[in-house]
């Protein structure tokens, strides 16, 4: 199926288009009789820092970065709805910007174990 056609089908599949063409990267996980209960993405930066979203649906979404730490500190994070996420995604500076946040607010999870 064509992105143009998903959307048609899913209008809320061009918010994780739009990010996945900013070079993000998508897993399913928690599958129920084979259809994913939630979708979870990242983007990775340099420096081991990593922007993270999670989608249960269109209306229950959250987004969050990490610094490059171990463990990792999480020095934004936002809920609501995945086209308002993603909207603050993209328009979130790059973790070297002088403008982007560093602050860290609380320990993040681990997204991986090498």
């Amino acid at each position: 199926m064509s992105d143009a056609a998903a959307i048609r089908a899913f209008p809320g599949l061009a918010a994780l288009i739009a990010i996945r063409d900013a070079g993000w990267t998508f897993v399913h996980r928690d599958a129920v009789a084979g259809v994913p209960t939630q979708v979870d993405g990242y983007r990775a930066w340099p420096g081991g820092w990593i922007d993270a979203v999670r989608v249960r649906d269109e209306d229950d979404a959250m987004a969050l970065r990490t610094d490059g730490d171990e463990p990792p500190g999480i020095v934004w994070e936002r809920t609501g709805s995945l086209a308002h996420l993603v909207e603050d995604l993209l328009s979130l500076p790059a973790p070297g910007d002088r403008l982007a946040p560093r602050l860290v607010k609380a320990t993040g999870p681990r997204l991986w174990t090498p």
